[in-house]
């Protein structure tokens, strides 16, 4: 039986949305959260990628927000601790929604940000690293992405309803932007420091 209208939380920042009347699910880099309750899941993306997959028969979705480690590995190779974090971070939300009762034959993604926004790192465009990574283990895992908007150099604002599958984007054109670009080096610099291979375990 499932757990329908129960969430399994990552992301601990529940509010109430006033322009949307609903409640909301801040979703921070690292983060991610699972629902099967109508909600607004909101996220602010640099280059950062956000996948939105849900079952579109019962409306269970949910919404991570992640970044490869910046290791200067080749994230294409699948025992890199770069890839390895990937998988994880698709994995953990995969999981959840599943156990929420989602059925993986009915899932459909959505994909946004991997916006080059950052500088300073080893990699020259970490956006597009983690667009391609995001994008490359959907098709390995036959989920089907229904829309994207990735790339560009704007930071973005997502809302994702998982019930309906609505989602609402808007590129930060004129925001002061230091705060997301903080966010994500300090997320950045949490994931390098962090040893990979001991503590991820892998779902296959």
């Amino acid at each position: 039986m499932a757990n329908h209208g129960f969430e399994e939380v990552a992301a601990p920042n529940v509010y109430w949305d006033r322009t949307f009347d609903i409640d909301a699910a801040k979703i921070m880099p690292g983060e991610y959260f699972v629902t099967g309750r109508d909600m607004v899941l909101v996220t602010v993306l640099g280059s950062c990628v956000a996948a939105c997959i849900r079952d579109r028969t019962t409306g269970i979705g949910g919404m991570n927000h992640f970044m490869l480690p910046d290791s200067g590995q080749d994230q294409n190779n699948p025992l890199s601790s770069s890839a390895r974090y990937g998988t994880y971070a698709m994995e953990m939300m995969i999981n959840q929604l599943t156990k929420l009762g989602a059925k993986r034959q009915n899932f459909e993604a959505k994909l946004f940000g991997g916006g080059n926004v950052l500088r300073g790192f080893t990699v020259a465009n970490i956006g597009e690293r983690n667009a391609q990574f995001a994008l490359d283990y959907l098709a390995t895992e036959r989920i089907k992405v229904v829309a994207q908007d990735l790339l560009d150099i704007h930071p973005r604002k997502v809302y994702y309803f998982p019930a309906t599958g609505k989602v609402m984007v808007k590129k930060l054109k004129r925001v002061h932007n230091d705060t997301i670009i903080a966010r994500e080096k300090e997320y950045n610099s949490r994931l390098s420091y962090s040893k990979m291979e001991g503590d991820i375990e892998l779902f296959t």
